[in-house]
């Protein structure tokens, strides 16, 4: 394992992600604010359609699609940086599980079909995982990532291209990323490759570092948004951000914070270039920003006092957001295994 970064890639933000960053957060305050999240919860969705929309303006959906299909031939530290501001704003997109997952799928397997309307925008694709094995696919399943115009569909280690499948919207705690069970009866189905493996597992570790920066989003906005509440609020004829011990406690969090950020910058970066250490960059990320992230929100819930509890409030979006995304691609203490696995560690009691 190296303990350095790829040496073309830097670690520091160059003007083109801190554009891209400026771009998106520009399109997700004018298309999400709180009170349209909030109606998800509600069954008023206001915000999917124009938000995806305003992506694709931006050319969002096709980062990761190479240039002779329509894309952008960005990488993966291009789509982090959305994705981070994607977990800020908590909003609701199919960016991670159609332009990050089911794209770098196709992509792997050099599919042409697909992916031109994946990169426009025009159509979204998921992947089809199951629980408890994932290359055999089922005829009905629950997935993330629905409505999707295509279903990408391991069976064995080929992998289907299923349109017309019909899908049940399921309630769940996090409703800006919608879950659903799918029915695969009588949907149409079209071989992609009959070795896909390898290209679904390479799908997935991308999933899975991406989802690093985004709960680097989340956390950050907890931590920013605290420290502000914290500058303004009075108690006891005193601002509350002077008492010691909070002082204390947001320096333990921000010192996390920076953590996550370098470590799922670090596995973006690996990704970006193939490097040998992305599978332990990402290990490493997946298992430390998504408790980070948990942890990040649940002190902001409790440092904002009572208004941290209401619904107005976004604090409970990035709760919402934090939980799922730690059990998405795998909890913490899944990557943690694999990780020992990935760096020889030997097993407990051994």
């Amino acid at each position: 394992m190296s303990l350095t970064a790829p040496a073309d890639v830097s670690l520091l933000a160059d003007d083109v992600e801190t554009d891209l960053r400026a771009s998106v957060r520009k399109v997700l305050d004018r298309h999400a604010p709180t009170d349209r999240v909030n109606a998800l919860y509600d069954g008023t969705d206001d915000v999917s359609a124009p938000l995806w929309s305003a992506f694709v303006e931006l050319g969002l959906p096709g980062l990761l699609v190479p240039e002779s299909l329509g894309g952008a031939g960005a990488s993966a530290v291009e789509a982090a940086a959305v994705l981070e501001e994607l977990g800020r704003a908590a909003a609701p997109s199919p960016y991670l599980t159609s332009s990050v997952v089911a794209t770098t799928l196709l992509a792997a397997l050099g599919d042409t079909t697909i992916l031109p309307s994946l990169a426009s925008g025009e159509h979204t694709a998921a992947l089809l995982v199951r629980p408890t094995a994932r290359h055999h696919g089922p005829a009905a399943l629950t997935t993330v990532g629905l409505p999707a115009d295509v279903l990408l569909l391991p069976e064995g280690d080929a992998l289907y291209a299923v349109r017309g499948a019909t899908s049940t919207r399921l309630s769940s705690l996090d409703m800006t990323r919608p879950l659903g069970e799918v029915d695969l009866s009588g949907a149409e189905r079209t071989l992609v490759s009959d070795d896909a493996a390898a290209a679904i597992d390479r799908a997935l570790l991308t999933g899975a570092g991406l989802l690093a920066a985004e709960q680097v989003g989340v956390a950050r906005w907890a931590l920013e948004t605290t420290i502000g509440y914290l500058k303004e609020r009075r108690q006891f004829g005193r601002v509350v951000g002077g008492f010691q011990a909070l002082k204390h406690r947001l320096a333990d969090l921000y010192a996390e914070v920076e953590q996550a950020d370098a470590a799922a910058r670090y596995a973006a970066a690996t990704l970006a270039t193939d490097d040998a250490d992305a599978p332990i960059a990402v290990a490493v990320a997946a298992a430390f920003c998504g408790e980070v992230a948990v942890h990040a929100v649940e002190e902001a819930v409790q440092l904002h006092g009572g208004l941290g509890m209401t619904w107005e409030h976004p604090a409970h979006l990035h709760l919402k957001r934090a939980k799922a995304d730690a059990l998405l691609l795998g909890s913490s203490e899944a990557h943690r295994a694999a990780l020992a696995v990935l760096v020889d560690l030997p097993a407990p009691g051994a």
